[in-house]
């Protein structure tokens, strides 16, 4: 699998592939031209990262509760399962405003797509 982080406003590189941002807003000061896809139901949702920001919520429990959001809506996981597959074939970026990359949902989003889960039947 080839599925990079970066962040938004760091300078593209031909190395990244396409370029897919995964943020619910539209970050401030970024060209459209900054990135190819905006996928939009992978970001987190806005009640989870307020509450993360304002320190009400751990890291543990943003990503318990962003894996939760993304396993409950159909879009995301049609979505995911989409780069999961392009991702076998070119190299993708995912791309967030957070600087800290070790506390954003596009690591958990990378962790998710390189390792889809299988259905059990």
């Amino acid at each position: 699998m080839s599925v990079r982080t970066k962040r938004i406003y760091d300078p593209a590189s031909e190395d990244d592939g396409t370029r897919i941002l995964v943020m619910r807003l539209y970050p401030r000061g970024i060209r459209r031209q900054s990135f190819h896809e905006w996928r939009k139901e992978l970001g987190t949702a806005l009640p989870l990262i307020k509450a993360w920001k304002a320190r009400r919520i751990s890291w543990l429990e943003l990503a318990r509760r962003f894996k939760a959001q993304m396993a409950g809506d159909p879009v995301a996981q049609a979505s995911l399962k989409e780069l999961a597959r392009r991702a076998r074939k070119e190299r993708l970026t995912l791309l967030c405003g957070c600087e800290d990359e070790a506390h954003c949902h596009r690591t958990l989003l990378k962790a998710m797509i390189e390792r889809p889960r299988t259905r059990r039947h």
